[in-house]
């Protein structure tokens, strides 16, 4: 009888302790898969925990994409990643992780199989390992009228992370290594699930399949240029407008309701980049952040941004993916919710050959359009990145330099 009341505070102590202790056994570094049709993705998946607090982690190379709430209950870990509209679903068995990653997008809903296990540090690759470092050019016939991509490769030793670099933008970060005479590479952080095998030709090109079935061949930037093969597309020349004599014009409510256009005053005499956007897009999560940097540096010089966004009818009823993708990036510049993506070019008349998500105009003082850029490379791209960035704060420094007098 002592033994036993001795034994119930002890008890009551593990049952009282034991849903924060279950989080914390969680916590760590996984090796993570998603199932896209027969094909498995490995990916780096991350969890932390605070208390009875859990919160996981996709990356795009080393930046973090953290899931905005989480909970374990017994057997199952349930996360969600609101500015996705997505979210995991898995039961914790045998320290193992088994369930569904199920995200909204314009397609519709995309359920993945997904798998997580304890990171275990893989053996490295010694001996003669191939250099595939640097820029790289794939001849293409793409929907949105390209005939080359850029694949952008970083190496040390066996260990690689690349991307593909398209008009509309880059695949995310691609991260692999060396193993079997090939470099195995992929990609999945949250979206854009990919898996790149890459293996050296004996002319020293490139053999790339792509998610188990496209295959490409990509060859080295300055040798493709030397054999005059098609070069990428120039994202600056891709979009244009019917008449650049003619203000770019937009009317659309913001999330409250409010008709907004260009011709109102908080416009007028402005330097203005208009964003064709979605939150569901991934090359808009990439470029969102640069953005509300860019309108923090320059809004009090007389920078406006408009984000014209284009989403599926679910979100158009509750747009709670697009709030949640504003609180995360800190967007404080005007948002307007247009439609649905599919009636974006019906919406958009003044523009050609627009086809890129997202696509950024930019308009002068006047309201005239001075230039337009199709899509933005992630830090995937590395260099090309930077590049852009660079080249969006010159044209609007030099848009903000032009006075009214001048720009008419």
């Amino acid at each position: 009888m002592l033994r036993c009341m001795r034994a119930t505070p002890l008890a009551a102590l593990f049952l009282a302790l034991a849903p924060a202790a279950m989080p914390q056994s969680l916590a760590g570094r996984w090796d993570a898969t998603v199932k896209v049709d027969s094909l498995e993705i490995p990916f780096r998946f991350e969890l932390t925990s605070t208390g009875s607090n859990i919160q996981g982690f996709f990356f795009n190379g080393d930046e973090p994409y953290p899931s905005t709430s989480g909970r374990v209950d017994h057997d199952s870990l349930a996360l969600k990643w609101d500015y996705f509209a997505s979210r995991i679903q898995a039961t914790i068995h045998d320290g193992t992780l088994e369930g569904q990653y199920l995200r909204s997008s314009s397609a519709g809903l995309i359920t993945y199989e997904f798998h997580a296990k304890r990171f275990l540090a893989a053996s490295v690759s010694t001996g003669d390992i191939p250099q595939i470092g640097g820029v790289w050019i794939i001849p293409t016939k793409s929907p949105k009228g390209e005939s080359a991509w850029r694949l952008i490769v970083r190496q040390s030793g066996p260990e690689v992370s690349a991307a593909i670099l398209r008009v509309d933008g880059d695949t995310g970060a691609l991260t692999g290594s060396y193993h079997d005479g090939k470099f195995v590479l992929s990609h999945f952080s949250g979206v854009r699930p990919s898996l790149l095998e890459v293996s050296v030709a004996k002319d020293h090109t490139l053999e790339i399949v792509q998610n188990g079935k496209n295959k490409l061949v990509a060859t080295r930037a300055e040798q493709a240029h030397a054999q005059g093969l098609p070069e990428p597309t120039d994202p600056t020349h891709h979009t244009s407008v019917r008449n650049a004599e003619e203000p770019f014009q937009f009317r659309f409510p913001d999330l409250t309701g409010h008709l907004v256009a260009n011709t109102d005053a908080r416009f007028r005499g402005k330097v203005v980049l208009v964003n064709i956007a979605g939150s569901w897009c991934p090359n808009c999560h990439d470029e969102t952040p640069f953005l509300v940097e860019l309108y923090r540096r320059y809004h009090g010089q007389g920078l406006e941004i408009v984000m014209l966004d284009f989403e599926e009818p679910e979100q158009l009823k509750d747009p709670a993916r697009l709030r949640a993708f504003i609180q995360k990036y800190g967007i404080e510049y005007t948002v307007l919710l247009c439609g649905e993506t599919g009636e974006a070019k019906d919406k958009l008349t003044q523009a050609v050959n627009w086809n890129a998500w997202p696509t950024t105009f930019f308009l002068g003082r006047d309201g005239l359009v001075r230039s337009v850029h199709a899509g933005f490379p992630s830090s995937a791209s590395g260099d090309l990145h930077r590049q852009a960035k660079e080249e969006f704060a010159a044209q609007v420094e030099n848009l903000l330099k032009e006075n009214l007098r001048t720009a008419r």
